[in-house]
């Protein structure tokens, strides 16, 4: 049970992440670090970061972001395949 919060929150600060980073983009002001966005991503908010991208049409034109939110979910998903061999009892 305490995955699914996780996951839910992560995946919710993920999807605002990405919204913020949008408006700060329209108003010309700083930035979230793509690296802190590409972070909150690999922690569990890979939902978040595909629907914030779409709901704000956010980081779409930009290729190497699109690649390193790939290599991201590669990883993850290699990871959920390791934990998962291991973890099971046979």
């Amino acid at each position: 049970m305490p995955l699914k919060f996780y996951l839910i929150i992560i995946t919710l600060l993920t999807f605002l992440a990405f919204g913020w980073d949008k408006r700060l983009a329209k108003n010309g002001k700083k930035r979230i670090a793509e690296s802190a966005l590409l972070m909150l991503t690999f922690l569990g908010g890979t939902f978040g970061a595909l629907i914030g991208m779409t709901f704000f049409r956010h980081k779409y034109a930009k290729k190497t972001f699109i690649l390193k939110l790939v290599l991201v979910v590669a990883v993850q998903l290699a990871l959920i395949f390791l934990l998962k061999e291991h973890l099971t009892v046979q």
